[in-house]
């Protein structure tokens, strides 16, 4: 079920009308992106595997803030159907302004367990589409005057989260990435930035990993003692959307409550 978000306690009137694109939107930090764009005026499009779920909260935001997000069914390893999908996106408006890369899976194996076919698919879930989503996005962004690019990555290899050896591998690349498509792209007028999320409890995580135990150690680490949840990253994309955030590029955003 579709949970409702806090509201945003910024307007950004620039967001209205422009076209957003999210991957991996359907739940957890994705759905709360896609919510809040929704809540901003902007023209959102956004795809997942989870066909119930994208449907669902295309439905529930509508509900809430009269603005229904285009969803549509994608698999985003799929490079050739993903790629197709963010053209689809930006043709209404002619051109696209924001691309969140937001799909990820956090696909707890151990070392020995990794096998050369279980190191591309999360490869490909956890890295190779936001390259691909990016080179798409690009010609786009161009008819639109300019745009942003937010890639995710994560405070999980800082950590040494154990079992995560492919996810850390590709959540550390996601910034050597973002550094050099700001270079690439920023004679073009876009700016690509990352977040790395810290410890955000949705409710996979409180559902899959996150014990009350592993909670307490979360809120002991964190200089602010409190549950990060979906929100908090949300708001940090609609800011590096956002012309606020003009004179951002190539830099790297934690949402972690202070990590140390």
């Amino acid at each position: 079920m579709h949970r409702s978000y806090a509201a945003s306690p910024a307007l950004y009137r620039d967001l209205q009308d422009r076209a957003v694109f999210v991957s991996g939107g359907a739940t957890g930090i994705g759905a709360a992106i896609v919510a809040l764009f929704a809540r901003q005026g902007a023209r959102v499009s956004f795809v997942d595997i989870d066909p119930q779920a994208g449907t669902a909260l295309a439905q529930a935001v509508e509900a809430e803030c009269g603005n229904r997000p285009n969803f549509a069914t994608c698999d985003v390893t799929e490079t050739a159907s993903f790629t197709m999908a963010i053209e689809a996106a930006a043709q209404p408006a002619g051109g696209l302004s924001v691309l969140v890369n937001n799909a990820a899976r956090d696909q707890r194996v151990k070392a020995e367990a990794v096998t050369p076919e279980v190191w591309d698919d999360l490869v490909a879930v956890n890295l190779k589409h936001q390259f691909f989503a990016a080179q798409a996005a690009r010609p786009l962004m161009v008819k639109a005057g300019g745009g942003s690019i937010t890639n995710f990555g994560s405070i999980a290899p800082w950590l040494a989260v154990p079992d995560l050896a492919v996810y850390n591998a590709c959540k550390a690349a996601a910034f050597g990435l973002t550094r050099s498509l700001a270079r690439d792209f920023g004679g073009d007028g876009i700016r690509v930035n990352s977040i790395l999320p810290g410890a955000i409890l949705t409710e996979r995580q409180r559902r899959d990993w996150i014990s009350e135990a592993d909670r307490q150690a979360i809120h002991a680490r964190q200089c602010l003692k409190r549950d990060m949840v979906e929100e908090d990253v949300a708001e940090m994309v609609l800011f590096l959307a956002s012309d606020a955030s003009r004179g951002c590029t190539g830099q790297e955003f934690r949402v972690d409550g202070g990590n140390v």
